[in-house]
């Protein structure tokens, strides 16, 4: 192996090699560097002491001083050294002419400095006529697209335009265009190892159109900088002429005389030290600002929420409890239970002389009087009624309000709701706190927590205020449907105060002391223009609603008044009766179906009682034996609970198949089909298991189920029937159905005392204990 000059065998040579670092040599290119490393300048030497060409190829990395063949790239460029400059401190300036391209196969010597085994690669042409075409058409596309470059202010000479316009040969012609153009390094590279002179060209149009975007963007940005700029110049020099204009007039600046004001209002208020700072400060900001800042308004808007808020404004609480007594009862007929515990909060208020205590939620089925209630409450006690629902509230920021970072932050509806009520202990109406939800904008039930506990409610912070607020002065009434979706923690915080579902007795009195004049009176008539019977009433209550509350009765009431209206004004009746004979007139045919009540002893049908969020209601189940292979199918629409007791109404029935004398093949050669009609209602709850073990045994047994009796109740697989909750609320709805027996679980005894006596008296209930008993009294005695 040779160490000095150019040895070449074949189409392989052995010459000094130097890498370098940052920078690509393409054939035909003209240029100088500086080469400083020990073995770098010993190659560059003995280049110029033999008159021999040398291999330049680019490092990968800048930072190796001793660079082994794979920390360069494969294909470099053999170049002829033309002059060498000695610069201070052990420094050559090289300036180089680039030849023809190389690829590295290996070093030949390390010492005293690099010498590489290469190989030289020539350009892969393509003689065939027919890419004469694509390589014409080509390298007009790059010629247009490098003089675009150059025209964007690329900063290229004339003469190399010139110079590059002159080149026929297709690779000659890619690699000037690749040198002359400020582009990445891996991007030069990448031309410089392509040999395929037509994909060379192809990938340097590719380049150029991307640096050509890069310098369009990077155009319009810096124009629309400068009309920015421009614009803003322009601005301050019109405020500035403006200034002197109004000074000449002798005006002065509105702003000055607002930010007086409001210094006035901080000052005048008795806010927290905490809200005076932070509004001093926010205020100083302000004044320091020029005139049209933008912050001006946001910081505007900030103290005006601040110095809005009822600081020290309270109401004076009447707490004379015989006053409350009298407005529940002018406001609401029955619910004596509900008033007497309310009238026991507000004596416990009055004794403390305090604020704190548990937070009541009244819960109940929807129309029977919740939020009037609270309304109630508030105007026994002269207190400001603010009412806020959270029904869908799934967003954080709706209690706790934005952070002023946000374009557009504005407080949280608590803080919004206390300026309204301009007080800082109104009555404050929490809506359907059960229908909160949570989603990504967090959890508004765990805000929630901090507003009703009475512990740390005196320091809310609100997000936008960021100041802490006093609600512990605050009385807060909650309301809901269902308390079983309402959040454990929050659960913990309240206490629950059940209003059950009204009886006829006391819908058709709430009808007549408060709905009848209430609609006369929003429909212009007097409360003796139109009188409606008891009977008539009656018929409404039965034939027209099915329901908890009064809602539905309210609305058949004004149904009532617009036709009686309607009567008045066309036919000059002065007096109007509404009787049970000429109630159709009025409201057309009945709305209710009676689809739900049994009319004779069937088989495989048992009228069960569910209790729901909107009250309680009849749900018959049925059963269907099919011949089969022992499957179980369940249709209408079950919840979880609802399918676990058919399940276990079925091991519960299996157990027994001796004892009912069963067919011995029943488990394998028979389907059974539970159903609850009205499949497009979910259905769930604890309570139908006796009620389906029985659809099953007349099923199974052929014996009927008595169509004049309902059931409730859940069964273990032991045959032992639970307690149920919701006992008022299924009585109702067998009364409405028209069933007046019902069977219940021997432990629900003791609940009989929390109905009314007008329903017990209608009533007829048999009590049971195991599901013995039950069949006994459901299913119909068999003829001897």
């Amino acid at each position: 192996m040779e160490t000095k000059g150019a040895k070449q065998q074949l189409d392989r040579i052995v010459m000094p090699m130097v890498a370098l670092r940052g920078l690509v040599i393409f054939p035909y290119m003209v240029l100088h560097f500086d080469v400083g490393r020990e073995m770098s300048v010993a190659a560059v030497e003995e280049c110029v002491m033999q008159g021999q060409e040398i291999f330049l190829v680019t490092q990968k990395d800048l930072k190796i001083e001793m660079p082994e063949i794979k920390d360069v790239y494969e294909i470099g460029t053999i170049a002829k050294v033309k002059q060498v400059l000695k610069l201070p401190g052990d420094t050559l300036r090289v300036l180089v002419e680039g030849e023809r391209r190389a690829r590295i196969l290996s070093y030949a010597a390390r010492e005293p400095y690099l010498q590489a085994e290469v190989e030289v690669v020539p350009d892969e042409t393509h003689d065939d006529p027919s890419k004469e075409v694509v390589k014409e058409a080509y390298m007009r596309r790059v010629t247009d697209l490098f003089e675009r470059f150059a025209a964007l202010g690329a900063r290229i000479p004339g003469e190399t335009l010139f110079t590059v316009s002159e080149v026929e040969e297709p690779g000659k012609f890619a690699d000037m265009i690749a040198s002359n153009v400020a582009i990445k390094l891996d991007d030069k590279q990448k031309v410089l190892s392509c040999i395929d002179e037509l994909e060379r060209l192809q990938l340097v149009m590719n380049i150029l159109k991307k640096e050509i975007d890069i310098l369009e963007i990077d155009k319009e940005i810096a124009s629309s900088v400068k009309q920015q700029i421009d614009k803003s110049q322009r601005e301050y020099f019109l405020r500035e002429q403006m200034k002197v204009i109004q000074k000449e007039l002798g005006e002065t600046e509105n702003d000055a005389d607002e930010i007086e004001e409001l210094r006035k209002k901080i000052k005048g208020l008795p806010l927290s030290e905490e809200a005076r700072t932070k509004a001093e400060k926010e205020l100083a900001r302000m004044a320091r600002m020029a005139p049209g800042s933008p912050e001006i308004s946001v910081l505007r808007n900030y103290i005006d929420w601040i110095v809005s808020l009822p600081w020290g404004k309270e109401t004076t609480d009447n707490m004379d409890l015989a006053h409350a007594r009298s407005i529940l009862d002018q406001d609401h007929y029955g619910l004596a239970k509900v008033k007497d515990r309310i009238i026991e909060f507000l004596a416990v208020r009055k004794l403390k002389n305090d604020m704190h205590g548990p937070i009541l939620c009244l819960a109940g089925p929807p129309g029977v009087g919740k939020t009037s209630i609270a309304h109630s409450i508030a105007r026994a006690l002269d207190k400001k009624f603010v009412r806020m629902s959270l029904g869908g509230v799934h967003d954080e920021a709706e209690i706790r309000g934005h952070r002023r970072t946000y374009i557009g932050a504005i407080p949280g509806r608590i803080i919004t709701s206390i300026k309204q009520a301009d007080s800082m202990n109104p009555l404050f109406l929490l809506d359907e706190i059960d229908k909160m939800s949570s989603d990504f904008r967090g959890d508004p039930a765990s805000a929630m927590l901090e507003v009703l506990d009475p512990e740390i409610n005196n320091t809310f912070r609100d997000h936008y205020l960021d100041i802490d607020f006093d609600l512990s002065k605050i009385m807060f009434i909650t309301t809901a449907n269902d308390v079983s979706t309402i959040p454990g923690p929050l659960y913990d915080r309240m206490e629950i105060i059940h209003i059950d579902s009204y009886t006829d007795v006391e819908k058709l009195n709430i009808a007549k002391k408060h709905l009848i004049a209430k609609q006369a009176k929003e429909h212009g008539l007097k409360p003796s223009s139109v009188k409606i019977s008891d009977a008539a009433l009656m018929d409404i209550i039965h034939r027209y609603t099915a329901e908890s509350g009064v809602r539905s009765l309210e609305r058949e009431i004004a149904a009532i008044m617009r036709k009686s209206a309607a009567k008045i004004v066309a036919d000059g009746i002065e007096r109007i009766s509404v009787s049970q004979k000429n109630l159709k007139e009025f409201l057309g045919l009945p709305k209710c179906s009676e689809t739900n009540v049994l009319k004779r002893d069937t088989v495989g049908v048992v009228t069960g009682l569910a209790w729901t969020a909107v009250g309680g209601q009849t749900m018959p189940v049925e059963v269907s034996i099919i011949p089969g292979t022992g499957k179980m199918e369940l249709t209408g629409q079950l919840g979880d609970v609802m399918k676990e007791s058919a399940k276990t109404g079925i091991s519960v029935v299996r157990a027994m198949s001796g004892k009912l004398k069963f067919p011995k093949d029943i488990n394998e050669k028979t389907d059974l089909h539970i159903h609850v009609p009205e499949g497009a209602i979910p259905k769930d709850g604890p309570s139908a298991g006796v009620t389906m073990v029985t659809a099953l045994v007349s099923a199974l047994t052929k014996r009927p189920v008595r169509h004049d009796i309902a059931m409730t109740g859940e069964i273990t697989l032991t045959g032992r029937v639970l307690k149920i909750g919701g006992i008022k609320e299924k009585a109702l709805a067998a009364l409405r159905a028209g069933i007046h027996t019902i069977i219940l679980p021997k432990d629900n005894e003791s609940d009989l005392e929390e109905l009314p006596e007008s329903v017990r008296s209608e009533l007829h209930f048999i009590f049971a204990s195991e599901i013995d008993e039950v069949l006994k009294h459901a299913l119909v005695t068999e003829k001897k």
